[in-house]
């Protein structure tokens, strides 16, 4: 695997590619993605966690439904992360533990407010590695 993720362009919103060697990791980069956008990655220490437990009706709702319930904890509990351990189970539910910290103004610049994760362009591919694509709403 040579990246872990990158961002693309989408007119008035912008979207995220993620890959992994399995779902699991590409998840997690997606994750990774979603908050280097918020704010700069190196400048988030992993001080707190927090546990997220999902389910949905198929892999793609969960990438949404994943993202979407990251966003949530930083909109209500103004946490950034950083590191994120998943665990994607069969019958598309997920399992994660998420690392990171609270924001401080003094070392977080936050860059970008998104919104959502949208289900517009949404893409889980599994073959060599895993490869998931979410377009986010900022």
């Amino acid at each position: 695997m040579q990246k872990d993720f990158e961002i693309i362009d989408h007119t008035a919103d912008v979207g995220i590619v993620a890959y992994g060697d399995n779902i699991s990791q590409a998840f997690g980069n997606a994750a990774r993605a979603l908050f280097s956008l918020i704010t700069e990655l190196d400048s988030v220490a992993e001080v707190v966690c927090r546990d997220t437990e999902l389910s949905a009706v198929d892999e793609e709702s969960l990438l949404v439904a994943w993202l979407n319930e990251l966003i949530y904890l930083f909109d209500t509990e103004n946490i950034v992360f950083k590191r994120f351990d998943v665990a994607v189970l069969p019958g598309s539910s997920l399992r994660a533990r998420s690392y990171g910290e609270k924001v401080d103004g003094s070392r977080h610049r936050l860059k970008t407010g998104v919104k959502a994760a949208t289900y517009h362009m949404l893409g889980v591919e599994k073959g060599n590695g895993c490869r998931v694509q979410v377009i986010l709403d900022i």
